[in-house]
């Protein structure tokens, strides 16, 4: 029998939890989580960000690091050939384009290349391939005397090969050589000498337009275009012409030698094609580069020790404006061999 008075009793009972699946987390919650997770994404997206700018940043240091050593590299390297031969070979400077003190045809770039090819002691005669319209006859006087000091000092032949066209100018060049190999259709001759310029007196007289110029000295404004020309003028401007005329006929004569044809047309500024230069005398032979060092130097590897421009001058020239050029300069031009 159980005691009455005894207290001690059972535990209440309590009812079972229910199911964790069945716990519904407040909105708020998940509103904090898509928060959290959309700062961790815009955190790591701006990181990312960051990361390829500072790529791009160095890249382009280093882009515009390796340009500069480049044109550092090409300025130091301007004017030496590829390569320093010492084996039996036929040298080659090209000629290439208009004759003048600002081109890569420049008396200084084709003697200096000319002095260099000639001093290597394994060039057994040098080539000069001209393809060239002609341009100044103080530039190809200049070529035209180094010419014939070179082949004295280093007892070496020196040829002309002709490409497209070796006219005026780059005839006075070529009639240097020992010989001159021209192409059957190539252009050659123009043993002339020209001034070209503008005058516009007439239309600023229809225009009423005023022309205010003032010199010192009746002459000064010889060339302007804007001002009539004189009797004078035209008779000094032709004396000079015809004077030097004479100086590139005296040229001619002196390297051709008895090798001219009387023609009457000779010097009268026309030029021929390669075929009638040959039997004028103005040429020599039908050849090219490869053949004459083949067959005429005996000699078939050919080096090319042409100067040319290097990237930086090419920008300079680019880039750097002289001060004061302008339509005066185009329309004031010198004598040109033409």
């Amino acid at each position: 029998m159980q005691d009455p008075q005894d207290h001690t009793s059972k535990p209440a009972e309590t009812s079972p939890l229910p199911p964790t699946d069945a716990v519904q987390a407040p909105a708020w919650v998940a509103q904090d989580n898509w928060a959290r997770e959309t700062l961790e994404k815009l955190a790591f997206a701006n990181l990312k960000e960051q990361r390829s700018d500072r790529r791009w940043k160095l890249g382009l240091r280093l882009a515009w690091m390796g340009i500069a050593i480049f044109v550092i590299w090409q300025i130091f390297n301007f004017g030496s050939p590829a390569t320093s031969p010492s084996f039996p070979h036929t040298a080659l400077v090209t000629i290439v384009g208009e004759i003048s003190s600002d081109t890569e045809a420049s008396a200084e770039n084709i003697m200096s290349s000319m002095r260099t090819a000639l001093e290597d002691p394994g060039s057994r005669a040098l080539v000069l391939l001209i393809n060239s319209p002609g341009g100044s006859p103080v530039q190809a006087g200049l070529i035209n005397d180094e010419i014939t000091r070179l082949r004295a000092l280093h007892n070496k032949p020196i040829y002309a090969v002709v490409e497209e066209s070796c006219a005026s100018a780059a005839y006075y060049i070529a009639a240097a050589t020992d010989q001159i190999f021209v192409d059957k259709a190539s252009l050659v001759g123009s043993i002339g000498v020209l001034m070209d310029g503008f005058g516009f007196t007439g239309l600023m007289d229809k225009l009423g337009v005023e022309r205010r110029l003032m010199t010192a000295g009746e002459n000064k404004g010889f060339l302007d275009p804007f001002s009539p020309q004189t009797a004078p003028q035209r008779v000094h401007a032709q004396a000079m012409l015809d004077q030097i005329h004479k100086q590139f006929i005296d040229v001619v004569k002196k390297g051709r030698g008895d090798r001219l044809k009387d023609s009457p047309g000779l010097f009268s500024g026309l030029f021929w094609s390669g075929q009638q230069a040959v039997d004028l005398g103005l040429a020599d032979s039908l050849g090219s580069v490869d053949g004459v060092a083949r067959d005429v130097v005996k000699a078939p590897d050919v080096i090319d020790y042409t100067q040319r421009e290097n990237v930086a001058e090419r920008l300079v020239k680019r880039f750097g404006v002289a001060v004061g050029e302008g339509s005066v300069r185009l329309l004031n031009k010198p004598a040109v061999l033409r």
